[in-house]
């Protein structure tokens, strides 16, 4: 069974209490018997292995944005002199 965190409206205290899914959220507080609401938190992630990150890469692929740009195949350039 999970364990649940409440927090009492009317006293500002914080306890937990260990619940069956399918029980109600209902809960008093232990301090002040008044009523309590449940609190609810972000659930910690942790990526592990390869691909979370900017920097990893596929074995053989490569960054597009960072190859040279192609070379002009128009046969000429600005910068050729010719004699």
């Amino acid at each position: 069974m999970p364990i649940y965190q409440y927090k009492c409206d009317e006293c500002e205290s914080t306890f937990e209490l260990r619940q069956a899914f399918n029980d109600k959220s209902i809960a008093t507080c232990p301090v002040c018997q008044g009523s309590a609401r449940r609190v609810f938190s972000p659930v910690p992630i942790i990526f592990k292995g390869p691909g979370f990150y900017v920097t990893d890469s596929r074995s053989g692929a490569k960054n597009p944005a960072a190859a040279p740009p192609p070379e002009s195949k128009s046969g000429g350039s600005a910068s050729k002199v010719t004699p």
